[in-house]
């Protein structure tokens, strides 16, 4: 089965609100309860990220099973909610989502692409680690009490 990496359009808002929850759920546990809200938009604060930045959708058989969005930071790209349903996990599909981030990142002259996360998605950070990314000292160190540390890639 193949997945499609798209931009995603605004009315895909409640499938990528949908996504980023089932991605997360199993790890709802070692979050703050704010940790997690802000880790799992409504889709009215994703739909808020259209002006904010592009957000792609990772497409299996007509159904989003994953997503990424993206802000410039002057001359950095800033990568969040990067998250994959369980069922499809394995297939590369985040590779397939960080190209798409690296291409675009690459087109508008980007310097580097930077992301934050917590230390308990070791599988989201092998799968950084393999691409490229390093762990730096820049902040920020937590989420609602939830703790977190940054990567960076230099483009």
């Amino acid at each position: 089965m193949s997945i499609q990496i798209s931009l995603a359009a605004i009315d895909q808002a409640d499938s990528i609100a949908e996504v980023l929850h089932r991605a997360f759920l199993e790890y709802e546990p070692l979050y703050t309860p704010e940790g997690f809200a802000a880790t799992t938009p409504s889709a009215e604060k994703i739909q808020a990220r259209w002006s904010e930045g592009p957000v792609w959708v990772a497409m299996q058989e007509g159904v989003i099973v994953g997503t990424v969005a993206a802000v410039s930071k002057g001359d950095s790209l800033y990568i969040r909610s990067m998250a994959i349903v369980p069922s499809v996990r394995g297939l590369g599909t985040g590779r397939l989502m960080l190209e798409h981030v690296e291409a675009y990142a690459r087109k508008n002259n980007f310097r580097r692409m930077f992301l934050s996360t917590t230390p308990f998605l070791e599988r989201a950070i092998k799968l950084y680690e393999r691409f490229g990314f390093k762990r730096i000292d820049q902040g920020p160190h937590e989420l609602f009490g939830t703790p977190l540390f940054t990567m960076e890639m230099t483009l």
